[in-house]
């Protein structure tokens, strides 16, 4: 079994072991394991528990479990197939960013119901597995100049911190936009200690690292809230954890029953053809430089990038992200994308789709032990991003910042993605940028013809907000 395993995931191939992409692929899970948790908080469920979900969690929450266990599902089967199809160590989930678009900007429409929206969701996912097949998606991505691929990773890497840092409390909003949060609190005291361990483990070169990092932090955390009380962070309650970890069991029976809510056309009807088509392409674009993006950085991190920063198997893992949208759309729980997370793993060692399986097997167990992962608070998985994001970062002097066709789309590509609390965002400030310095200095000529049409469409793309508002 061993042996069959090395030859079809190409584990020693890759300088890795068995037990080092198992390791790696526990440490993607608990640093993802959060989106079980936060997906339904983000969709929501109507009060009479029906399963005609609402945008924003105003119902009683009643449908919170069968979202969970669909959004375990889905990223349970999309993080197997594309370990097993594409042998990348790249997890999949329930996409934060899309499901927030989803929920607060589709299915809020007038007139919307949840299996329109999920309609659309479909849609979108069959589109970009058509520009797959068609070649499309993947001439755009190589196309993209090797500088603007490393600016890619870099930017994940500082946005990855901030998520961790702003998931802990230790980033807040406050009066100068961002500010340290109450440094006062226990939960923050949990944070603080699974940063530490997790350098001190690296540095010390110890293997499995972030996962041992991940499983003190939470031993405190759940050690302090059954002793303390500490409770979950509210305004009345700011001192409190993001997730508590409240022990309600170790398994739940799973429930399925959402799976399959979507009206593929039914969204035509009620919004018009001009609305449905620019909230398609809204998501389409986001979706599809998102991962782009992500499975840069997971590669870059794993030394995987070919010298053009290329990642092998690059049209298998891009069927298998388009096939996640319509997955994701198909579960009811939103679009299903490649997940930045899967770089705590890659940190960790994992080099192989095997990583991913494991993941996703987790993801399936994850069914039926619903209170085991809700037990892992933020504050004990940001550690493990904090650490990621130094690891990416380290890719900057790989950028030759004296030129300006290069070091200012770079620029603009890493400052946009955490400023604006987007990927796709920074990736296309990065692309537009590259076009204006390439025409500045009259370089009109060496502009690929993908990356005048790519940076038109994010042009429409930072527009379509707008052009939706003037639309009614």
């Amino acid at each position: 079994m061993s042996n069959a395993l090395d030859r079809f995931f190409q584990i020693s191939e890759r300088g890795s072991t068995i037990a080092t992409e198992v390791r790696g692929g526990l440490v993607t899970f608990f640093a993802m394991a959060y989106i079980v948790v936060l997906n339904p908080i983000i969709l929501g469920s109507s009060p009479d528990g029906t399963g005609a979900f609402l945008g924003g969690g105003s119902g009683d929450g009643s449908n919170f479990g069968a979202i969970a266990s669909a959004t375990a599902l889905v990223a349970g089967v999309m993080s197997i197939l594309m370990g097993a199809v594409a042998n990348y160590p790249l997890a999949m989930a329930a996409g934060l960013g899309l499901n927030a678009v989803v929920a607060y900007s589709i299915a809020g429409l007038p007139g919307m119901t949840w299996s329109d929206a999920m309609g659309i969701v479909v849609l979108e996912g069959v589109i970009i597995l058509i520009l797959v097949l068609t070649g499309f998606r993947t001439a755009v991505f190589r196309a993209v100049p090797k500088s603007l691929k490393t600016a890619i990773g870099v930017g994940i890497g500082l946005f990855i911190t901030l998520v961790g840092l702003t998931n802990a409390g230790f980033v807040v909003n406050g009066s100068t936009i961002l500010e340290v949060g109450n440094l006062a609190t226990w939960p923050i005291l949990v944070f603080v200690v699974g940063v530490v361990l997790a350098i001190v483990l690296h540095v010390n070169k110890v293997r499995g690292g972030l996962l041992i990092a991940i499983i003190v932090s939470t031993a405190i955390a759940v050690l302090l809230e059954n002793t303390l009380h500490i409770g979950a962070r509210s305004d009345a309650n700011p001192g409190g954890f993001n997730t508590p970890p409240t022990f309600q069991g170790v398994v739940s029976l799973p429930d399925f029953s959402i799976l399959g809510h979507f009206n593929l056309l039914g969204s035509f009807q009620n919004l018009g053809v001009i609305t449905v088509v620019l909230l398609v392409f809204t998501l389409m674009l986001a979706d599809f430089f998102d991962t782009m993006g992500t499975m840069v950085a997971v590669g870059g991190e794993a030394k995987l990038l070919d010298a053009e920063g290329n990642p092998p198997r690059s049209r298998s893992i891009l069927v298998i992200d388009a096939l996640g949208a319509v997955a994701g759309g198909a579960g009811s729980t939103s679009s299903n994308t490649a997940f930045v997370e899967s770089t705590s793993g890659v940190a960790d060692g994992a080099r192989t789709g095997l990583a991913s399986v494991v993941t996703g097997i987790a993801f399936l167990l994850a069914t039926f032990l619903a209170p085991l992962v809700a037990l892992v608070p933020y504050e004990a998985a940001a550690p493990a991003l904090v650490l990621v994001g130094f690891l990416m970062l380290t890719q900057v002097a790989d950028i030759d910042w004296r030129d300006p066709e290069i070091g200012i789309p770079a620029f603009f590509t890493i400052a946009f993605m955490p400023f604006s609390y987007s990927i796709s965002d920074g990736i296309g400030a990065g692309f537009i940028a590259f076009v204006v310095v390439k025409l500045a200095r009259g370089k009109a000529r060496e502009i690929h013809w993908i990356m005048w049409l790519v940076s038109a469409l994010f042009v429409l793309y930072f527009v379509s907000s707008p052009l939706q508002a003037l639309l009614g």
